[in-house]
């Protein structure tokens, strides 16, 4: 039995920890399309904003598919798919590199600096919101029950 939530005073064995977070992934999805939408960006989906504050937040290095592959746990053909609408959408730009012009870098164009800028505002108070009434030892043990739940699934 969970001790102290009013909505968990269930048998944790009857818990369907799979379904409660596809509800949760639902509802954070269905906010950022909202906020989206908002804001003009109907077009843009959440994982092309992902991949935008991914690349603001590694600016300073060489980004490549492989990395968006890596970071964001999504496959080849996956990325290629997203990352060609959103060259075309004029979010981001393939560029060579000199060492090996098969490489292509994945550099924000102006539009792309934009959108973050008008969504990581947004972003960044949704993010205030989740943590809303959340202690730094209840973030701490999530972040661990977590990883490991990701571990569960990758083993």
């Amino acid at each position: 039995m969970c001790k102290g939530d009013h909505d968990m005073q269930q048998n944790s064995a009857e818990f369907h920890l799979g379904k409660a977070i596809h509800e949760l992934d639902n509802l954070i999805f269905r906010n950022m399309l909202a906020q989206g939408r908002k804001y003009g960006y109907d077009q843009v989906t959440v994982m092309n904003g992902w991949i935008v504050k991914y690349l603001v937040l590694n600016q300073d290095k060489d980004i490549f598919q492989k990395d968006i592959e890596k970071e964001f746990g999504i496959t080849k053909s996956t990325v290629a798919g997203i990352i060609k609408l959103m060259e075309k959408k004029g979010f981001i730009e393939r560029i060579s590199v000199p060492r090996d012009a098969r490489l292509k870098k994945l550099v924000l164009t102006d539009k792309g600096r934009e959108y973050e800028d008008k969504m990581g505002t947004q972003f960044r108070l949704d993010e205030q919101m989740y943590r809303e009434n959340i202690t730094d030892e209840e973030l701490c043990i999530f972040i661990r029950v977590l990883n490991k739940i990701k571990q569960n699934v990758k083993e």
